[in-house]
């Protein structure tokens, strides 16, 4: 027996579709407000959204975010949020983040690449996405990125009191694709 570490396996999903399972899923964001005295954190409470994984091991998909299902705990700041000055969901009702490759990199998650899109904005996305597969089949999927959201057209912010800074997150639970089955005789293939 050696006590030397492995490193950990690249993690290797099924292919097929996976999907987002809605009731284990954070969208989140903060960023510094009050000159950087304060953090704002909010959260979004409607995420839909599915994976593809391909034969080759990596993934792809699309995570759709409803923008006026934000909340921060402050009503006012909510309908702010949600106001042309930030979000502006009565012209732009969803965030999407499209995941166009997810490379399995050694520490058994994804290097990422896709876009964000907000606020009729859309802006490339780089990020390093952990992975945890658990005994049910499912994964888990975590990653966090930093933005400049005035490149969303959310430039608001008097006097620098609102950092153009935010960070982003997503952890959600994927379930893998359904086993296929024999048409013939409706078992598993």
């Amino acid at each position: 027996m050696s006590d030397t570490p492995t490193d950990p396996e690249p993690m290797r999903l099924g292919p097929g579709v996976w999907r987002l399972d809605p009731a284990a899923a954070h969208a989140t964001f903060r960023v510094r407000h009050l000159w950087g005295l304060v953090v704002v954190r909010g959260h979004f409470e409607r995420v839909e959204g599915q994976g593809q994984a391909a034969a080759d091991g990596t993934v792809s998909g699309r995570v759709v975010i409803a923008a006026a299902s934000l909340t921060t705990g402050n009503r006012q700041r909510d309908a702010h949020l949600r106001s042309p000055d930030f979000f502006d969901v009565a012209g732009f009702p969803e965030v999407v983040v499209a995941i166009t490759r997810g490379v399995p990199d050694a520490a058994g998650g994804f290097a990422v690449t896709g876009t964000l899109e907000a606020a009729g904005h859309r802006i490339p996305l780089e990020l390093a996405a952990s992975g945890h597969l658990a005994p049910d089949g499912s994964v888990r999927l975590a990653g966090e990125v930093v933005v400049d959201r005035t490149r969303l057209g959310m430039t608001w912010g008097p006097l620098g009191i609102a950092s153009t800074q935010a960070a982003i997150g997503l952890d959600a639970r994927f379930t893998p694709p359904a086993p296929a089955r024999d048409d013939a005789s409706g078992a598993e293939a």
